[in-house]
């Protein structure tokens, strides 16, 4: 039976969990296309202004669109809007109200939320590495408000990986 939509997954959590890697290692894994943090090449501090998480938050819902009609039966997003949203909050400690807009869009068919017992690594625009346990459940509460089902992905980046195919692997399988 073929899909007529794909598997919509979102890597989901704090700064320096494995998000990046992990879509990287994914995509190669099944043979399709990741959709990487759009912030990335937007921004070069985290300085930012209102309508610059506007303007992320528009590229990124626009780059998983633009995913969905290339994927073989998979989009893995490295990120969504809710990220985005809560990053408006810490840094600004207001969110501009079509982010919210935005993030009803994209519905995903699973989160996966990262946890932070791995090690943090700076890289110039990560710089919270004091609060992670506190931005980790913020990330949590953010799903759970929401009512959206996600997957607790901890331990080794082997172990991480593994959690996460085998609940694609289903995810992909049920439609057959």
């Amino acid at each position: 039976m073929a899909i007529d939509k794909p598997v919509l997954i979102c890597l989901y959590g704090p700064e320096s969990v494995g998000k990046t890697t992990l879509a990287r290692q994914l995509a190669e894994h099944y043979q399709t296309i990741f959709v990487p943090e759009v912030a990335r090449d937007l921004i070069t501090s985290n300085d930012l202004t209102p309508d610059d998480y506007v303007r992320i938050g528009e590229a990124q819902t626009a780059a998983v669109k633009n995913a969905i009609p290339l994927a073989n039966k998979l989009v893995i997003c490295d990120t969504d809007l809710i990220t985005t949203e809560l990053y408006a909050e810490i840094y600004l400690d207001e969110v501009p109200p079509v982010l919210y807009e935005l993030e009803q869009e994209i519905t995903y068919d699973r989160h996966f939320l990262l946890n932070v017992d791995v090690p943090w690594i700076a890289d110039g625009l990560r710089d919270l590495g004091h609060r992670r346990q506190e931005i980790y459940r913020m990330f949590q509460e953010a799903l759970i408000r929401r009512g959206i089902n996600y997957v607790d992905v901890s331990g080794s980046w082997e172990e991480r990986r593994t959690i996460v195919t085998g609940e694609i692997d289903r995810l992909l399988n049920k439609d057959r």
